[in-house]
């Protein structure tokens, strides 16, 4: 339980830190992520927009639990682990399952490039 904690929690690090290198400060929005997905996993049009209603509902919570945290990483980290892990059941469930493979695939490629750079610090 304690690795895949630590291991969300590089993830979420991660993904702050790859869409600030991506966006020069500005987090992908919703839709961007939702489009990124669609062309990954050749979603249709239904998918892909109940996909983008996910992320949105995803960057709200975000939002709030990062103003809540106060800076305070520890209580963000914790707050966001069970955030990522239900956006990802619910996209997991507009899938297909070849689509939920590949989207298995994809998360587990992004925390293993976020392990790495984590350990290069």
């Amino acid at each position: 339980m304690m690795k895949k904690f630590l291991l969300m929690c590089c993830f979420l690090i991660g993904i702050t830190a790859v869409s600030r290198a991506q966006g020069g400060g500005q987090r992908r929005s919703p839709e961007d992520q939702a489009k990124q997905l669609q062309t990954q996993l050749s979603l249709n049009d239904d998918q892909t927009a109940k996909i983008t209603a996910i992320y949105k509902v995803q960057a709200t919570k975000r939002d709030s639990i990062r103003t809540a945290s106060n800076g305070d990483r520890e209580a963000m980290m914790k707050s966001m682990m069970p955030l990522m892990m239900s956006t990802n059941d619910k996209i997991k469930a507009i899938l297909t399952a070849d689509q939920a493979t590949a989207y298995d695939k994809i998360i587990k490629e992004r925390m293993d490039r976020m392990r790495q750079a984590g350990g290069n610090n």
